[in-house]
């Protein structure tokens, strides 16, 4: 495992969630929360916005060596924002009507916030130590 895959990552997904929210919500939400209101397709834009946000921190951030004291706001942001995203669909996606595709967005969620959790709380990644000249 890398901090340049895992940037990558979690670009790419917040990237594709972001843009999707942001031009389609009032596509999106209905499908995602059925009786979701008209009146509230901003909020899906505006977490779009958040996330193609990241998405860019993320992408810009590939090239760093991450973890540990290092890229320690940009390691620690990611980790916030996907364990809390992990821990608010962990129940849902075991409740008795979750989709296949909650539980799948909940692994996918869980694995990059235990992979960020790595970064803040074990340091670099070996790999990128090695690429960076610093093992």
């Amino acid at each position: 495992m890398s901090s340049a895959l895992l940037s990558r990552a979690s670009a790419f997904i917040l990237g594709v969630a972001g843009t999707l929210l942001l031009f389609a919500a009032d596509l999106v939400l209905p499908q995602m929360i059925p009786g979701f209101p008209e009146s509230g397709i901003w909020v899906g834009q505006l977490l779009g916005a958040a996330w193609l946000g990241f998405a860019a921190l993320n992408w810009y951030s590939r090239t760093q060596l991450l973890g540990g004291i290092y890229g320690r706001p940009i390691v620690f942001a990611n980790f916030v924002h996907w364990f809390v995203a992990a821990s608010a669909l962990f129940s849902p996606a075991r409740g008795p009507e979750a989709s296949t595709t909650l539980t799948a967005v909940a692994i996918v969620v869980t694995l990059l916030a235990g992979g960020y959790g790595a970064l803040v709380f074990k340091g670099p990644f070996q790999t990128d130590l090695r690429r960076h000249g610093m093992e």
